[in-house]
């Protein structure tokens, strides 16, 4: 934690995690676009708070993957777990550009939001029974691989084993033989 990660490339969109989320906390995916935020955004110039969610303890919800939210928070939500806390920090070319957002965003602002993911939801229409039976149904095709692939192995080993056993046989009889030949050989 507290590594800056540039998410675009440019450095136009740096994340810095202050909370992690669960280890086994969902991220957004297409199968949950729906996401649940709580913020404040700042301009970085001033560290003036121009927006937040904190005040009120309201959430912020929208669909990634549609254009409805800044590019900056397209590129970083993606990124994150439920629960986390992120500093993102946007170049203005991925917040409001040159024409700012009047009367609270100035034009060229770079913006740092602390936002925390609170939740991912399935698009509505879908529903999280659904999105939890499709991830079911994979893995358990992935324990089904999974049991195939140890079951081949085995069957591989038990093959060399046998193999082996009867290579080992082979020799033993061949052993035999050339030990009887020669005990024949011997009396003569």
């Amino acid at each position: 934690m507290g590594d800056s990660i540039d998410l675009s490339g440019d450095g136009g969109v740096l994340k810095t995690i202050l909370r992690k989320g669960k280890a086994d906390a969902i991220c957004p995916s297409e199968d949950l676009p729906l996401v649940d935020v709580q913020y404040e955004g700042m301009l970085a110039e001033t560290g003036e708070v121009f927006d937040t969610t904190r005040e009120d303890n309201t959430v912020f919800s929208f669909e990634l993957w549609k254009g409805s939210v800044i590019q900056a928070w397209e590129i970083a939500v993606k990124t994150m777990k439920v629960g986390e806390v992120a500093k993102i920090t946007c170049k203005p070319e991925y917040a409001y550009g040159s024409a700012g957002s009047p009367p609270d965003i100035p034009p060229d602002a770079t913006l740092i939001f602390e936002v925390e993911l609170v939740a991912c939801k399935p698009r509505k229409g879908s529903s999280v029974a659904g999105v939890s039976e499709e991830r079911a149904r994979l893995e358990e095709l992935k324990k089904q691989r999974e049991l195939a692939a140890a079951a081949k192995e085995d069957e591989k080993r038990r093959r060399e084993e046998a193999k082996a056993a009867a290579a080992a046989r082979m020799q033993a009889k061949l052993e035999s033989k050339k030990g009887q030949a020669k005990g024949k050989g011997k009396a003569r």
